[in-house]
């Protein structure tokens, strides 16, 4: 049986660098992009590029709530989840885990 692939963990920024309704992206050491959104005053974390079309979603889109809708093609997901709301995407976003201590955010990838 094989087990989960490990994670690490990486600080990404100071959580209060991230106001309410806003976002940012976070390049991991490997490259990845990962996409931080404050929804609420709650932290989530998703790949940053859109399933769809390839657009980072923290550049070209725009955030509404929980919902960022992707510029290109205007396909959206809900941040919380990863789901897709709107097409043409039809591939979820990954999500990460996303935790605050001490005032800083740290993502789990």
């Amino acid at each position: 049986m094989a087990g989960k692939p490990s994670r690490t963990k990486f600080v990404a920024f100071k959580s209060s660098a991230l106001g309410p309704g806003e976002m940012r992206k976070l390049v991991l050491p490997d490259g990845r992009a990962i996409a931080i959104y404050n929804v609420e005053g709650q932290f989530y974390a998703t790949d940053d590029l859109c399933t769809h079309g390839g657009a980072s979603l923290t550049e070209e889109g725009v955030l509404s709530g929980r919902i960022i809708e992707c510029s290109w093609h205007f396909g959206s997901f809900n941040v919380t989840t990863g789901e897709v709301v709107t097409t043409p995407c039809s591939r979820d976003l990954r999500t990460y885990p996303i935790s605050e201590a001490g005032g800083m955010l740290y993502i789990e990838a």
